[in-house]
């Protein structure tokens, strides 16, 4: 976000559409603020106080910092039947495979990269994200190939080596599932981004 070019002044009063400007439409700290008009961090925090303006919580304000040019995402409403089948299939992908609890970012993990191609696509198209923002975790058998293992997953989800994080190497279990395992492991795709996530599972609750 560009910086506003404010001069650093010394006022008496602080205007409460110049915090509102500030601190809700711009997102810009208590601290930047103070800076800004050459006061202090506790005459900001009165006259939030004063208007009642709401203090942003510690998570919003992380968030913020993390994000200082705004959501990394923005929902596109289906403009045809086939971004409205997307929309739909996307939400579904991820109540049945993604992370809905927790405070941790956007996760959906599975076997199928046809599926994971699916919900990128989703990504892409209904929340406009830049896949290279993605990131995955993969996980495999001590005797699964890891070499071979990322060569697949890089090749099938169109992604480079650096969007890996380490792998997750898992003991060999001769009972149960085992027999069934991937032989290319699991791999769980993430997007950090913990309103995302929000968003995501809230349209989820709302299904009717």
């Amino acid at each position: 976000m560009k910086e506003l070019g404010l001069p650093k002044i010394n006022t008496q009063k602080i205007s409460k559409d110049l915090l509102t400007d500030l601190y809700i439409k711009n997102d810009k700290s208590v601290p930047y603020i103070a800076t800004q008009l050459n006061c202090s961090q506790n005459k900001i925090n009165y006259w939030l106080k004063k208007y009642k303006i709401n203090k942003r919580t510690i998570s919003e304000a992380i968030y913020i910092n993390k994000n200082p040019l705004g959501d990394p995402f923005v929902l596109i409403k289906p403009k045809t039947m086939k971004e409205a089948i997307l929309y739909g299939m996307g939400l579904g992908l991820y109540w049945g495979e993604g992370a809905k609890r927790g405070n941790g970012g956007l996760k959906i993990s599975n076997t199928d990269p046809k599926l994971l191609r699916k919900f990128t696509e989703f990504l892409e198209i209904i929340f406009k994200i830049n896949k290279e923002k993605l990131r995955y975790s993969l996980q495999i058998f001590k005797d699964i190939s890891y070499e071979d293992a990322l060569n697949f997953w890089t090749r099938e989800l169109d992604a480079k080596k650096e969007q890996f994080y380490k792998p997750v190497i898992l003991n060999i279990q001769r009972k149960g599932t085992y027999e069934y395992k991937s032989p290319y492991g699991v791999v769980i795709m993430h997007f950090n981004n913990v309103k995302l996530k929000r968003l995501l599972c809230n349209m989820i609750e709302n299904i009717q």
